[in-house]
């Protein structure tokens, strides 16, 4: 039993203080560097630029993510590698989704020319 006022012994109930990250760089005097191409792959995922900056998100973003994760530590920007990797795969998406209803449109009697060109 612990007298009154004093809590139990550091780390009796928490365990030992966290030693840190398993991908921190080796080297404490160094910089861990932001990769650029997962910033690309984000911002052209963002822009989508007429579904070809879609695809190049998706590219650049698994190149990123790839060196990223080769790079033990020394590189951060995975979550924007992601998230250039997800905004790309929701451009292909809506660039599908744009091409059935096209094609949807043009098979049923030319409704689509009759709405995009003035009589």
């Amino acid at each position: 039993m612990t007298p009154r006022g004093r809590g139990p012994p550091p780390g009796a109930i928490y365990g030992p203080p966290y030693a840190g990250s398993p991908y921190a760089p080796a080297d404490p005097g160094t910089t861990v560097r932001t990769n650029g191409l997962a910033v690309t792959s984000m911002v052209l995922g963002i822009l989508w630029l007429y579904w070809i900056g879609s695809i190049l998100a998706l590219v650049l973003g698994y190149v990123a993510k790839r060196q990223i994760d080769e790079s033990r530590g020394w590189q951060s920007g995975r979550g924007m590698a992601i998230a250039g990797i997800v905004l790309g795969w929701v451009g292909v998406g809506f660039l599908v989704l744009t091409l059935l209803i096209l094609i949807v449109a043009s098979a049923s009697d030319d409704s689509l020319l009759r709405i995009v060109t003035p009589s």
